[in-house]
């Protein structure tokens, strides 16, 4: 991600533009200038660019490498305009929306086939499940959600001459949202799957993926329970002379397939059955018939008993099904039954609609199934993803693509109704200044195709020719095409010609043939086959034919264009329900590679899909437009006075809204009930100023919170450390209440030190420590611990390179956590330890032992499921590491003994194999930390004063335990502690305080006086004041600092009178370790404000009051 602060960008700023990323922002707006800007984009792998709010996506025909969690953490919450264009903001927008808002959302991705629709409804449920949240229950649906796609691929999608993966069906999949924002259910809407295909096609083209699939990727027991050979071997399979496509694996897929059904949760014994019904689809396709005396026999009886055994069905049952039929007929008032031979024709026919039939029925199965995994008793919002088939035209265009076209047409309409139509009328009722842009409206389209009466529309037409129809033949299709050129030729939308007729679409001119129209809309399955299929022995594919043959059958029976008119208009009216967001798809070529730019092709999608209206309309309206009352609820953390609720009349309400955001009068206009903002940087300055103010709320309720678990944690953390050693070990005065800070080193700010440590891997422990080699001698090593290994870093001088010479980080030794037999500890309050390993031993002296040791213990358990090893007594044994050359490479042991001695510091005394260590007593080995609540308010302002709950530490002297002292040296620098200023450092963990070159030139420079401020007289100062001296001493000082004016024999003026405030001089810096503690240097000045008997006494110093250790200062 870069530096700390620095936001990762796919696209490098560093790189030349490439065209505009909004084409609201072109200075030509023509279908040229659309068409070059997409170009100079697409070739710099650019697929992405807005016109205002609307998404325009290119096919690459390739993998593009931003779909990663960068991209998704650089969009989530960002502003559209802060990156680059990407169908990732988008989606983020439309949850984001459905958040605020409260209002569910849909996206309509629209584009003929092989635009890549597809692929970008799986892209934007993929965000949505990336960024909402959720536990267990929730993950369940999102996994659903997505492995949904790959199923209904499976058996919704094939190969096409213009798409390697084109879906052959529609689908409107609503993911259902708790109030909260997690994805807890949802909902598929399937539209027209083209059943067709399971046995036709053009030339070049293949059935739906899940037929190669199983070939490919079934098992061998499963390939022979289920008959399956090779590809060729199939009918079904073998006519269109493509098998294999070269971005698709099918083996692979087909693995897909199956973990996406036991995902969603269908029974294994399910999944064996829609695999079985599949087989036996293709096997049905291998049952061939001849003439015989006019009628239709089954050329090669051998071929019945494969599929029939796959159905569960009896195989002479099959057979008398697929050759005749029972007819109904009426005469006088009686229907009589009668078995009517069906001719080779028909036969082909009837098995033809039995295995569309089941195809249809499995996946109308699977969509029931995903819908059960997902379902909700009631709905709080959600997000629709519309993805449907493209608008397709090929060499011969039969019913199934009428029909797609068909709902295409739709939907370009409701793009006109909302983005070019709806936004005109919006602006006049409104009373906006508005010049009408003019635009093809296609309503007049999809009249001609849905209309019932005056004219009736080709639907209503196909119906009735349907209605009236009694034999498969071409009488009907030529029925229709009369009735046609009759009804509607004068259409100025509508051309018929010979073979079929021409619809005059938004996306261009189709020629439809009209063979097969009547037969594929009438969607008949006769009763012959659902009695055989409700005679099969197995109870899954008798529940898949569940109609009851016995009820009287009343009106018209329902064609497909029947289903398809009501699909497509209650589609519509979802949508409309919504807050619509709209992905424009085109394809740029017809090779299906990546670069290829066909001019041509590209422009007239531009010309059609409507983008220089719609450009046109963008530039010269508003981008945004809310209700007042909604813009008022939006925005009203914005000031004092709209929150939580405006009082007073709405339009003034939102006029004091702009205002405090210094708004433009030129970048909106009032309506009379709707707000209209011109630009959208200007929403985003309110969206900007409203996401500040949360987040600076936040902050605050964060800060609070967090406040009070790290209080809550450290009383705890010290709590379980002091139990580690109670009773065990004396404990040192000044650590018993001490707050734990981990990192005393300030690793964040030490890569020399980061270095050798995992990048991801937390720091639980760093400080300075003593190390004690074979012969007792001092080294200082940097000693980590993380929840895997505790490390000794050292350093050492660099022997070659060009770096020679120069003292570098080394580590001398990484113990992983699991591999630490034990810990030694004395029984005195001093800061030994043993870490006791396989190899070696390490004899370390760490002041804050406790806290380590409690931190390692805690890590030990995590990673071997038992306690740390913990040993106490006054004698300790150090085993050594085995040297290869001198005196001590046998290896062998040295001997740690505690004596008991006088005073807080331990004086070492080193013999060849055995460390002697005295020490005064400490606290008693039951002592344990003050319990004081850590919620109270450690505020010092008002009457009442809370201290820390730790003791007021000791001044700088009484922490040179860290360092080896000999019985010659130890007591005359313990009674001088201002000689020695750099021993406090090991008492600050984040500020250390070495005495630099620049203050020691400041302390030189100071009044002569101030050394003398020990020696001030009568100021109640603590301890012994023989020899100080007197008045001589006062009057020296005055004359230095304080000199009167020359008086000329005068009298000396009186002296100034004291302070009011009762003053104390710092004997040694000290770095404040809380917020509400004062820092100070030495030589300083504080106010006294107020003693305590805790030893923490309240002062100020330069303006700032706090709270400071009184043993580090003297009174004045």
């Amino acid at each position: 991600m870069g530096s700390k602060g620095h936001r990762y960008h796919w696209q490098s700023h560093n790189v030349k533009q490439s065209g505009v990323d909004d084409m609201v922002l072109l200075s030509k707006i023509n279908e040229d200038a659309i068409v070059e800007n997409l170009k100079k984009r697409y070739m710099d792998d650019w697929i992405f660019t807005y016109i205002g709010p609307v998404l325009i996506s290119v096919n690459p025909f390739k993998q593009m490498p931003y779909f990663g969690d960068k991209e998704v953490e650089m969009y989530q919450g960002a502003a559209q305009y802060e990156n680059p264009p990407h169908i990732y903001a988008l989606a983020d927008n439309m949850y984001r929306n459905m958040m605020i808002d409260r209002e569910n959302q849909c996206v309509i991705i629209s584009g003929e086939s092989g635009a890549g629709k597809t692929v970008a409804a799986k892209y934007i449920m993929s965000y949505i499940s990336r960024v909402s949240g959720g536990g267990p229950k929730v993950q369940h649906v999102k996994d659903i959600i997505l492995q949904s796609n790959p199923l209904l691929e499976a058996f919704g999608n094939a190969k096409t001459l213009r798409n390697n993966n084109s879906s052959r069906f529609g689908k409107y999949f609503e993911i259902q949202f708790s109030a909260g924002g997690e994805p807890d259910g949802g909902k598929i809407s399937n539209f027209l799957l083209e059943k067709s295909r399971v046995v036709m096609r053009n030339p070049g083209e293949r059935s739906f993926h899940i037929f190669y699939q199983l070939i490919e990727g079934a098992k061998e027991e499963q390939k022979s329970s289920l008959g399956i050979t090779s590809l060729d071997y199939y009918s079904y399979l073998n006519q269109s002379g493509s098998y294999k496509v070269d971005d698709i694996n099918d083996k692979s897929e087909f693995q897909e397939t199956m973990h996406a059904m036991k995902v969603i949760g269908i029974p294994p014994e399910e999944q064996t059955m829609v695999l079985q019904i599949a087989a036996g689809v293709l096997h049905l396709g291998n049952i061939n018939f001849k003439e015989s005396g006019n009628y239709a026999a089954v050329e090669s009886e051998e071929f019945l008993a494969f599929p029939a055994f796959l159905l569960g069905i009896d195989q002479h049952r099959l057979k008398d099904k697929l050759t005749s039929r029972k007819m109904d007929s009426k005469w006088g008032g009686k229907t009589e039954s009668i078995d009517v031979t069906l001719n080779v024709e028909q036969a082909c026919y009837t098995r033809d609609a039995l295995a569309k039939a089941l195809h249809a029925r499995i996946f109308d199965y699977l969509v029931e199934s995903i819908n059960k995994a997902v379902v909700k008793d009631h709905q709080d919002y959600s997000i629709g993803v519309l993805d449907i088939y493209g608008f397709e035209i090929f060499q011969k265009n039969g019913f199934e693509q009428f029909c797609i076209n068909f709902v295409n047409e739709k939907l370009q309409q409701i793009f006109i109704e909302l983005t070019l139509k709806a936004e005109q009328e919006e602006y006049i009722q409104e009373g906006i200044k508005w010049t009408p842009i003019e635009y093809f409206n296609n309503k007049i389209v999809c009249d001609l195709i849905e209309s019932r009466v005056n004219p009736p529309g080709i639907m209503s037409i196909l119906d009735d020719v349907c209605a009236t129809m009694h034999a498969v033949g071409e009488g009907a299709d030529q029925t229709l095409l009369q009735k046609l050129r009759m009804q509607v030729s004068s259409h100025e939308h509508f051309n018929s010609w010979n073979q079929g007729f021409i619809i005059h679409h938004y996306a261009g001119k189709v020629s439809y043939d009209a063979d097969g129209f009547c037969e594929r809309n009438r969607d008949v399955l006769f009763t012959d086959l659902i009695e055989l299929m409700q005679s099969s022995d197995i109870s899954f594919i008798r529940a898949m034919f569940p109609e009851n043959l016995q009820a009287e059958k009343k009106g018209r029976p329902t064609t497909a264009g029947m289903k398809i008119k009501k699909q497509a208009n209650d589609l519509v009216s979802t949508l409309m329900k919504c807050t619509p967001h709209y992905i424009r798809c085109i394809k740029p070529n017809e090779t299906k590679k990546p670069k290829d730019w066909e001019e041509a092709r590209v422009k007239h999608q531009v010309e059609y899909l409507g983008l220089k209206e719609n450009i046109r309309v963008r530039r010269a309206g508003y981008a945004y437009r809310r209700i007042f009352q909604k813009f008022l609820n939006r925005y009203a953390i914005l000031t004092k006075e709209s929150w939580p609720k405006w009082r007073g009349d709405e339009k003034q309400g939102v006029l004091h809204l702009l205002k405090s955001v210094n708004m433009d009068h030129d970048q909106f206009q009032m309506g009379r009930t709707k707000i209209f903002i011109k630009a959208p940087e200007s929403l985003f300055l309110l969206e900007e100023t409203r996401d500040r103010k949360f987040d600076g709320y936040a902050r605050a309720i964060q800060k609070a919170w967090r406040k009070y678990m790290a209080r809550k944690k450290y009383v705890q953390m010290r709590e379980e450390a002091s139990d580690l050693l109670l009773n065990r070990k004396e404990r040192r005065r000044h650590s018993i209440n001490r707050n734990f800070v981990g990192d005393y080193l300030g690793m964040d700010d030490r890569p020399e030190l980061r270095q050798f440590v995992g990048k991801r891997e937390k720091i639980d422990f760093a400080d300075k420590v003593t190390k004690y080699d074979r012969r007792f001698k001092e080294i200082k090593r940097d000693l980590i611990l993380t929840p895997k290994s505790v490390y000794l870093i050292g350093r050492e001088k660099v022997k070659q390179g060009p770096d020679k010479g120069v003292v570098t980080e080394v580590v001398k030794r990484k113990i992983e956590v699991e591999r630490i037999l034990a810990v030694s500890l004395s029984t005195m309050q001093d800061d030994f330890l043993i870490l006791h390993e396989q190899e070696y031993d390490s004899l370390l002296e760490c002041i804050f032992k406790t806290e380590f040791i409690s931190l390692l213990a805690k890590r030990f358990e995590e990673r071997t499921r038992r306690k740390l090893p913990l040993k106490f007594s006054t004698t300790l044994e150090m085993k050594l590491k085995k040297e290869s050359w001198g005196p001590w490479s046998a290896g062998g042991s040295r001997q740690v003994q505690f004596l008991q001695g006088q005073g807080d510091m331990a004086v070492l005394k080193p013999t060849n194999k055995m460390l002697q260590v005295s020490i005064g007593p400490g606290l008693p080995k039951n002592t344990r930390p003050t319990k004081k609540a850590f919620t109270q308010s450690r505020g010092i302002s008002g009457a009442r004063h809370n201290y820390p709950a730790r003791a007021a530490p000791g001044p700088p002297a009484s922490h040179q335990n860290g360092v080896l002292k000999t019985a010659h040296n130890n007591v005359s620098q313990r009674q001088a502690p201002m000689q020695h200023p750099m021993q406090q450092s090991t008492r600050q963990p984040y500020l250390p305080t070495p005495v630099t070159l620049s203050q020691l030139k400041e302390r030189n420079n100071r009044p002569q006086p101030n050394l003398d401020c020990l020696r001030v007289p009568d100021q109640g100062a603590a301890g012994s004041r023989a020899g100080q001296p007197k008045a001589n001493g006062r009057n020296a000082y005055r004359q230095t600092d304080h000199r009167p004016p020359p008086g000329g024999g005068r009298p000396k003026p009186t002296p100034k009178p004291k302070p009011q405030v009762p003053q104390c001089r710092a004997l040694y810096a000290y770095d404040a370790q809380d917020t509400d503690e004062l820092s100070f240097n030495a030589e300083d000045v504080i106010d006294i404000i107020k003693e305590d008997a805790s030893g923490w006494w309240t002062g100020r110093l330069r303006g700032k009051q706090g709270l400071f250790p009184n043993n580090y200062v003297t009174k004045i």
